[in-house]
């Protein structure tokens, strides 16, 4: 059996107060769906980005240091996520999902095998989440995120700009919210995305219920 879809949870959904009742939709959700859970990085990278800022850090060591902020970020998920376990290999991956838990994937570990991605502050968790989802072999890449979805600018807080119901890839390259290599990503590969606000896990559910909910759909 093989892992269905690929959930990437923004470290910025764990400063808000709804991780803990996303992550016990997100085991409901594993007992009937073979997921896989990849972490952002959040506070954790957000470290890395102040050292870096502060002494100049070489392009290597903040990228890994970066990949290492997810694996934290990780373990924090699968304690907060019932009967779930952190893995580092994708073959370890599909068992536990196969069993009806949820794996989080500690990336360090695998990329450091591989090391397929630029080592840059625009290869983000979205784009390093979109290369485990083909790696994997899914069909469907979501990305939850502290918004509802994106934007082609960045909305000021006095404006009510709606986020985009659906994009195509050219429009993924400029929108704001993702990171900048995620779009060469995508077009390499044909998955599904969608971008839906973590914070609201209700729309998870909706989505893996009836294929739809509000957020931003980007159809390959």
């Amino acid at each position: 059996m093989m892992i269905e879809i690929v959930l990437k949870i923004g470290g910025r959904l764990g400063r808000g107060d709804n991780l803990k009742v996303l992550c016990h939709h997100l085991a409901d959700l594993g007992r009937r769906h073979h997921i896989l859970v990849v972490p952002g990085g959040g506070s954790f990278a957000d470290i890395v980005r102040d050292y870096d800022s502060r002494y100049r850090l070489s392009r290597d060591t903040s990228h890994w240091m970066a990949i290492l902020a997810m694996d934290q970020f990780g373990y924090i998920l699968s304690e907060l996520i019932p009967e779930s376990e952190p893995v580092r290999s994708l073959v370890t991956a599909r068992k536990i999902a196969v069993a009806g838990r949820v794996p989080v994937l500690t990336p360090f570990d695998l990329l450091w095998r591989t090391d397929p991605l630029e080592h840059s502050w625009e290869v983000t968790s979205d784009s390093i989440a979109a290369w485990v989802a083909e790696l994997a072999g899914v069909h469907m890449l979501v990305l939850l995120k502290d918004v509802d979805g994106l934007y082609m600018t960045r909305p000021h807080e006095e404006d009510h700009v709606a986020p985009l119901d659906t994009i195509m890839l050219d429009q993924l390259a400029v929108c704001e919210g993702v990171d900048p290599r995620l779009a060469s990503l995508m077009k390499a590969n044909g998955l599904e995305l969608w971008i839906i606000n973590g914070e609201k896990p209700e729309r998870l559910v909706e989505l893996f219920k009836t294929g739809h909910t509000k957020g931003t759909y980007m159809k390959r």
